[in-house]
Parts: structure tokens; C-alpha cells; sequence
């Protein structure tokens, strides 16, 4: 699922009966998953990604191609062996982002580690903005939850879906985490802006493609990045600072890591050391990166 026209009223748009019809399933499998206790749904849903969403919406398919772009030399059943781990990584993001307050319990738990806390805090003492900077890595929303459960709360720029039947409530799982949770496009951004100014601390994704973008090369490959994240650093004056939750072997729990804010430079300089701190998180836990995603387009 990708981005679509942000702000567009679900009823102004024409019926797209494929993504209707991949909205009821999604939907019904979600909410039978639910009914299990957390420790089991959470497997379970990875299960049921890897085995027979993913397969049947080519997701695993993306994957694979995506992994024999990155690595061509790697052997073809470890390849399938990351494409599973991603799977199944994402299908129990996508729970844990539905089972808003057991996860949130979970994660109010962690203690963040890393020397990005330090300046973080220095900020919020001083008022200052912060732009949080993290991937589609592990469950983004995790680190959200763990920083809510210390008192703090995140805002966050996000993509809508491309699928606006699904789009339609997974955004009240972004709302059941924290937020303000604007949609980009113009009055989201205006408002993300206006947070900005007040001091806000305000998440942003930077992994996914940008048709506007400059090519930096992440995994080797140009992929077209936004500098927007930069930018608004430099404008405003906030600390911009990666942050990754890394799923533990269990698959319940995560390590929430919050890395030194990246050094000031030009945008283009400061966007690409974030897109390294990204491939060094990926060269440790890769099967936990969504390779779901056109990244490379």
C-alpha cells in the first residue's frame, strides 16, 4: 500500500472495487486476530502475512525482487529466508498498531538507550523543536509508544494509503498512539509547521520514495530521497534525531535505540548520514526492514 492524494474525500473519488474487495479481507482477518490474546495474535499475524497475505498481494514478490536488486549475489534461499522475516515483520507491526493498548503497556516498559536521549531531552527542557527521524524498520510505532510511556508525546507527518478503505481506519490506529497525526499534503503540513514553531517534538518517515527527491545511494543503489526533513532541521533549528525500534527474538519486544542528532550541514549532506544510520541498522537485523516497499523506482 502506498501513498494517495492527501486530503481527497473518500466519497469524491471513484468505487475501486479490487481495493474494496482487499479491504473487507484485511479487515475480517484483522478482527478475528484480535480476538486472541496479545502474546498469540501477534504470531499469528505474522504467520498469516508470510504465509498467505503477502504471497496473494504480491508483497512477497516485491520483496524478492527487491532483495535481488540489493544483493544479485546472494544465495536465493537466503533471500527468501529475508523476504519471510519481512513478511512476518510487518504483518505483526500491523497487529500491534491495531492492539493500541496492550502495545502501549508493552512499551511504556523500554528504557530508550543511545546519546540522541541527552540532547532530546536538552531540547524539550529549552523548548525547543525536534524532528525525529525513523524508518520502516522493525515497528516504527514502537519507538512512538515507548517515548509516550516517559511522558512525551510525538507528533507525526504521515503518507495515507493508497488503499482509502483501509486508509479510513488505520488512521485511528495512528490516533490511539499519540499524535497530532497529520496527513501530507497542504493543510497537513501547514499544521506540522505550526507545531514545529510551538516546540513540538514531531516524527518523520524518510525511507520511502520520493518522486521530488534527489537520488542518494541507499544499499548501494540510487533511490530517490526527500530533503524536506533536513530542511525543516535547518530552519527551525531542531536537533534531528534517528530512532529505531529493533524487534528482539521473541517478537514481542523491542530494543528502542535513539542515535546522536545528525551533525548540521547542507540537506543534502545531513539526509545522506541519516540514510546511512538506516543501512547500518538494516546490515544488522535486515530481515527487519519492509521490503514490501517501491523503494527503488
Amino acid at each position: 500500500m502506498s501513498a494517495s492524494p492527501a486530503g481527497s474525500p473518500p466519497d469524491s473519488l471513484p468505487f475501486q472495487p479490487g481495493d474494496f474487495l482487499l479491504n473487507l479481507l484485511l479487515r475480517g482477518i484483522i478482527g478475528i486476530v484480535l480476538l486472541l490474546p496479545y502474546a498469540a495474535r501477534v504470531p499469528a499475524m505474522g504467520w498469516l502475512m508470510r504465509r498467505a497475505i503477502g504471497p496473494v498481494a504480491g508483497y512477497r514478490r516485491r520483496a524478492l525482487s527487491n532483495l535481488a536488486f540489493i544483493w544479485p549475489d546472494m544465495p536465493p534461499d537466503r533471500r527468501s529466508e529475508l523476504a519471510d522475516e519481512a513478511l512476518d515483520n510487518v504483518g505483526r507491526a500491523l497487529i500491534e498498531n491495531y492492539s493500541a493498548v496492550p502495545f502501549k503497556a508493552r512499551m511504556a516498559q523500554v528504557v530508550p538507550q543511545g546519546p540522541g536521549l541527552a540532547a532530546l531531552a536538552e531540547a524539550r527542557a529549552a523548548g525547543k523543536p525536534v524532528l525525529l527521524l525513523t524508518a520502516h524498520f522493525g515497528n516504527y510505532e514502537a519507538a512512538r509508544a515507548c517515548l509516550l510511556g516517559r511522558g512525551l508525546q510525538v507528533g507525526a507527518l504521515y503518507r495515507p494509503m493508497s488503499n482509502r478503505y483501509f486508509n479510513a481506519h488505520y488512521i485511528e490506529t495512528l490516533n490511539a498512539m499519540g499524535g497530532p497525526n497529520l496527513p501530507k499534503g497542504r493543510k497537513g503540513l501547514s499544521c506540522f509547521l505550526r507545531q514545529l514553531r510551538s516546540g513540538g517534538t514531531m516524527a518523520l518517515f524518510f525511507d520511502l520514495h520520493a518522486a521530488d527527491g534527489v537520488p542518494i545511494a541507499f544499499l548501494g543503489k540510487p533511490a530517490r530521497t526527500a530533503l524536506s526533513a533536513a530542511e525543516l532541521a535547518l530552519r527551525y533549528d531542531a536537533p534531528m534525531i534517528p530512532i529505531y525500534a529493533t524487534r528482539r527474538a521473541n517478537g514481542l519486544d523491542f530494543d528502542v535505540l535513539v542515535e546522536a542528532p545528525v551533525p548540521r550541514g547542507s540537506a543534502l549532506e545531513m539526509t545522506t548520514a541519516v540514510t546511512r544510520s538506516l543501512e547500518a541498522r538494516i546490515a544488522e537485523r535486515p530481515g527487519q526492514w519492509f521490503w514490501i516497499h517501491r523503494r527503488w523506482k
